[in-house]
C-alpha cells in the first residue's frame, strides 16, 4: 500500500467569550491537550488512517478543536470527564507488557478500546448533557465504527442533519466512511457542502485536498490535478506580514506532491520556496 500523508496542521480556535470568572486547569487541558500535540509529532511520516478515512492527525486536531471550543462552555467537571474520555479513545492498542512503572492504561484490541471509550463517552452525555454531552456523542458515533460500523454511520448521519459544530464535524466523518465505502459521489457532495461553509471547523485546505482524493480515486485525472495544484498554490503564494513566503504546510506539501505525481509539467508552474534559515533572517 502506499504511504500516504495526511497531516493538517490549521485549525479554527475561536474561544467563546467566558461565562465563567474562575478559572480552572483541570486533568484534561494537563494531560489530554499536551498528548494531542505529542501525538501529532510521533505520528508524523507515518500514514497510519483511523477511523474510515479519517487521517490520524486530522483526528487529533478536531479533538483539539473540540476542546478548545468546549473549554468556556462547559463545566470543570465535564471538561475533566470528557477528556479522561478523549483519552481512552487515543489509549495505546499492544499485547505487550507495559513497565511496571507505566500508569498508562492500554488495550490489547481496538475493538476494546473503542468500547471502553464509548462507555466513557456515554457516561458523559448522561450525567452532564450540554456542550460537553453533545460532543460525546459525536464521539461515541465515530468510535462506534470500529465495533458496529453500520450503527456508528447512522449515528453520524443523525448528527450531520443537525447544526453547529457537530453536525460539521459529523459530515466531515460521515464523507470519509462514504470514501471508504466508494460511495464517491456522496463523499464529493459533503465534502463541497463543507467547502462551501464560512466556517467549517476544519482549515479549507484540508477539505479541498479530500474533494482532491475523491477526484483522483473517480479517475478525474484533470480535476485532481487542478484541485491539488490550487491548494499548493495558494500556500507557496502565501506571504506573512511581513511579505515574507510562509513555510507550505504538510497538507500543502502533500498536494504539491500530488501535482508532481499526476502532472509533473503542471507542477513546474508552483513557486519554489527559498529554505528558512534557522535563525528566523
Amino acid at each position: 500500500m502506499a504511504r500516504k500523508k495526511r497531516r493538517f496542521e490549521q485549525l479554527e480556535a475561536a474561544a467563546s467569550t467566558p461565562q465563567e470568572k474562575k478559572t480552572y486547569v483541570d486533568p484534561f487541558q494537563q494531560r489530554v491537550i499536551p498528548r494531542v500535540e505529542e501525538a501529532g509529532q510521533k505520528l508524523a511520516g507515518k500514514g497510519r488512517t483511523i477511523l474510515y478515512g479519517i487521517g490520524a492527525l486530522v483526528l487529533l486536531i478536531i479533538i483539539a478543536v473540540i476542546l478548545v471550543r468546549m473549554m468556556n462552555k462547559s463545566s470543570s467537571a465535564a471538561q475533566a470527564a470528557l477528556g479522561k474520555a478523549i483519552e481512552t479513545s487515543q489509549a495505546q492498542v499492544t499485547d505487550a507488557p507495559q513497565p511496571a512503572t507505566s500508569t498508562d492504561k492500554t488495550y490489547k484490541t481496538v475493538q476494546e478500546r473503542a468500547q471502553a471509550a464509548i462507555d466513557q463517552f456515554q457516561q458523559v452525555a448522561n450525567q452532564y448533557g450540554g456542550s460537553a454531552g453533545d460532543k460525546a456523542k459525536y464521539f461515541i458515533a465515530v468510535n462506534k465504527l470500529f465495533v458496529d460500523r453500520p450503527a456508528g454511520i447512522q449515528d453520524l448521519e443523525q448528527i450531520a442533519n443537525g447544526s453547529g459544530d457537530n453536525a460539521k464535524l459529523a459530515k466531515f466523518a460521515l464523507a470519509g466512511t462514504r470514501f471508504e465505502d466508494n460511495r464517491l459521489d456522496d463523499a464529493l457532495a459533503l465534502y463541497q457542502e463543507l467547502a462551501k461553509m464560512d466556517d467549517p471547523i476544519l482549515a479549507k485546505e484540508t477539505i479541498n485536498f479530500q474533494i482532491a482524493k475523491v477526484y483522483e480515486k473517480q479517475g478525474k485525472k484533470d480535476e485532481a490535478v487542478n484541485a491539488y495544484f490550487e491548494i499548493a498554490k495558494a500556500a507557496a503564494d502565501a506571504k506573512d506580514m511581513d511579505g515574507k513566503p510562509v513555510r507550505l504546510s504538510q497538507t500543502a506539501q502533500d498536494a504539491k506532491d500530488k501535482v508532481k505525481e499526476l502532472n509533473p509539467d503542471k507542477a513546474k508552474e508552483i513557486p519554489e520556496q527559498e529554505p528558512s534559515s534557522p535563525f528566523g533572517d
